[in-house]
């Protein structure tokens, strides 16, 4: 009863989650397997940012409570924020579940299976399910281990088939919030703000790049929060700014990315590292959520419209070819036709290259769930449907700039139909093209001659280079 399967559901915080679960489970003599049917154990790691993410993994519970039927001793685990936002009361949907675990407590999975296992093996009946959604200090320091595609393969021992190395990977520096967004569960699902030590980000990345890895994401709640409560600005830089630098000292370490920021978090330092830190890649995801200052203050976010296109034109300021995502929340309860006009005219003047675009859905316990003039869903619908449109032209035409020109790509392995290769700009855009396996992990010069609307095409460009 060894082999575990993990289905991660939500944001790239609970994909690190997942992988670090996976790196001590493997570490305690597991097996992940790649799917759900080979398993002994698996594990759901939930999403609460939406209503429609936990109904999702409960109606996936449930759906596993019918293969428990078939084999008593199958195990069945709720990990995340979905755990942490229910704990118990989930066993009154879902009483076939054996483990419940929230996001302060994932390094005590392995202790809890073992638990698990040893009991079945012995022959002691359990009495109940094993729920912990404790909270822990320090939790934010065991997110730190990898599982990477050349530790797969070295633990193979080159059966099977070929798996290309790893080139990019994500580093958790900080988790909880202490924003409180009125219409965010966060704050109640990851905890209050904690960072890592520096020292430790800074060894982990650079244990990465001996490992073969080119490319870092950093990844926290509010991750230009980082570290303001442990370390002293030193001559106006901020502790996060501090991060980027010694990240993009390391040798090995080619781009350097994060997520998700705050606009409150883009000071002149922030933005002023775009132009000296040539590893920090010119994309920036910088969350909107609304254009207007109104329903701003009704989401107590703290900074207008105003301010926000003052952190855009400054970025673009420093770099001309910076690429932006941002998150938008339509339908917020109040938000009227007058606010929404001001969102699309911000949206459209942000000239975004990706979005996230969400309908305001209530989440129980946060403040906006207890507003009056909630938005029908048909007015929600109408609205996300229109800024999805001005996404699609917005990024077909930034795309079809990049025809004729050269871009930087990072080759990471090849693309979903196995026959050709992908990678990645400096701007995050998706890449397709012919190349050698060996170069995986290179940094290589493409020229795009198509483009739809979120994919590049191209050749190589680089003068005795097998494609």
């Amino acid at each position: 009863m060894n082999r575990v399967h993990i289905k991660t559901y939500g944001c790239q915080m609970n994909e690190r989650d997942s992988e670090a679960v996976s790196a001590m489970l493997r570490a305690r003599g597991y097996r992940m397997v790649a799917s759900e049917d080979d398993c002994d154990v698996l594990l759901l790691n939930t999403c609460s940012v939406r209503d429609a993410a936990e109904q999702k993994a409960i109606g996936k519970a449930a759906y596993l409570s019918h293969r428990k039927k078939r084999q008593p001793d199958f195990v069945i685990g709720i990990l995340g924020c979905m755990a942490q936002n229910r704990g118990a009361e989930l066993l009154d949907k879902l009483p076939d579940v054996d483990l419940i675990v929230g996001t302060q407590k994932f390094h005590q999975v392995p202790d809890y299976l073992d638990n698990i296992r040893a009991a079945r093996a012995a022959g002691v009946p359990i009495s109940s399910s094993i729920v912990d959604i404790a909270e822990e200090a320090g939790s934010q320091n065991t997110i730190r281990d990898h599982v990477l595609a050349q530790d797969v393969a070295a633990a193979s021992g080159g059966v099977g088939e070929e798996i290309a190395p790893q080139v990019s990977a994500f580093v958790s520096i900080q988790q909880g919030c202490n924003m409180d967004c009125a219409f965010c569960i966060v704050p109640k699902t990851r905890g209050d703000e904690r960072s890592r030590p520096m020292d430790d980000i800074v060894a982990e990345c650079r244990a990465l790049a001996n490992r073969g890895v080119r490319e870092v994401t950093l990844l926290g709640q509010i991750v230009t929060s980082y570290g303001r409560r442990d370390y002293v600005h030193t001559d106006g830089i901020s502790p996060f700014v501090q991060l980027l630098e010694k990240v993009s000292a390391i040798e090995g370490i080619e781009r350097i990315r994060f997520t998700s920021p705050h606009p409150r978090g883009f000071k002149q330092d922030l933005v002023e590292a775009y132009g000296r830190l040539p590893k920090l890649c010119g994309y920036v995801h910088l969350p909107m959520q609304s254009g207007s200052n109104r329903i701003l203050r009704a989401m107590n976010r703290p900074y207008t419209r105003e301010r926000y296109l003052e952190i855009v034109d400054s970025l673009r300021a420093v770099r001309p070819d910076m690429y932006f995502s941002t998150d938008i929340i339509v339908g917020f309860p109040g938000e009227t036709e007058e606010d929404f006009a001001e969102t699309r005219e911000l949206f459209g003047r942000a000239n975004y290259d990706m979005a996230y675009i969400f309908k305001y859905s209530i989440r129980t316990g946060t403040p906006a769930a207890t507003l009056g003039d909630q938005i029908p869903d048909e007015v929600k619908e109408a609205r996300n449907a229109e800024l999805l449109g001005l996404l699609q032209q917005n990024s077909l035409r930034r795309t079809a700039t990049l025809i004729g020109t050269v871009e930087e790509v990072l080759v990471e392995g090849r693309d979903k139909t196995g026959e050709r290769f992908m990678g990645r700009t400096r701007g995050n855009r998706v890449c397709v093209f012919d190349a050698n396996p060996r170069l995986i992990g290179q940094l290589v010069p493409l020229k795009i001659e198509r483009a739809s609307v979120s994919t590049l095409y191209g050749e190589l460009a680089l003068a005795g280079v097998e494609g």
